[in-house]
């Protein structure tokens, strides 16, 4: 009986190299928190937190409903207490393993935070201004650059999909970092000038694969 041909070889007796397989992709679907009270202040909260607002409560609630429709994996917050909570209401209608990472946070504001954003601008309008023509290197008094919360918010998600290959992942952060990554993404400069328009209270996609990065949908679902 004659041994079966083996598959491997090319007709010239070598072995055939092994196709790539392609990398897995892991989709992040980011939303931002539910409304605060200092958000209807117009008040700086960066790292620091104001409780949800009813209205924010029923935010949270509506959204955990409509995204019943996404086949979701798991959810990973920011862990201050506003995106920990919106999480904690959006998955009482999803039931999935929540967990929260530090570099996920707003931007730190230094010493503006807590303090509302007509106050700032009335009472040091230079010093906000040189800030917002500083694009990337936007850092409030004593706080931090948007370059530096793009790298930490970069890594969160860059270590969810080395983690997590493969998953689709609800993100509930903040503002700040969701903008951060859609700016350096459509390779815009963070000034008025080049701002990338983000519609409040939608979901946006990004997805991770063999560490590459790249925004899928930017306003692809309003949640409200």
């Amino acid at each position: 009986m004659r041994s079966q041909p083996d598959s491997n070889l090319t007709p010239f007796g070598r072995t055939r190299k092994p196709e790539p397989t392609e990398p897995a992709v892991t989709r992040f679907g980011l939303i931002r928190h539910a409304e605060t009270v200092w958000n209807r202040e117009r008040r700086v909260q960066g790292q620091l937190d104001s409780p949800l607002t009813p209205e924010g409560e029923q935010q949270a609630e509506r959204w955990g409903r409509a995204l019943r429709s996404v086949a979701w994996n798991r959810i990973l917050a920011s862990d201050t207490g506003r995106a920990a909570t919106t999480a904690a209401i959006i998955n009482a209608h999803l039931d999935l393993s929540i967990e929260t990472d530090p570099r996920l946070r707003e931007l730190d504001w230094g010493r503006w935070t807590t303090r509302t954003i007509g106050g700032i601008r009335a009472e040091e309008l230079d010093a906000v201004e040189a800030q917002e023509a500083a694009g990337w290197e936007f850092r409030p008094p004593g706080g931090e650059s948007r370059r530096q919360q793009l790298e930490r918010s970069r890594l969160a998600l860059i270590a969810a999909a080395s983690r997590w290959s493969g998953d689709c992942i609800l993100v509930v952060t903040h503002e700040g970092v969701i903008k951060g990554l859609a700016h350096d993404l459509c390779g815009r400069a963070y000034i008025a000038a080049d701002a990338v328009c983000l519609q409040p209270y939608h979901l946006h996609w990004l997805t991770v694969a063999d560490g590459r990065m790249a925004l899928a949908g930017l306003n692809a679902r309003a949640l409200d």
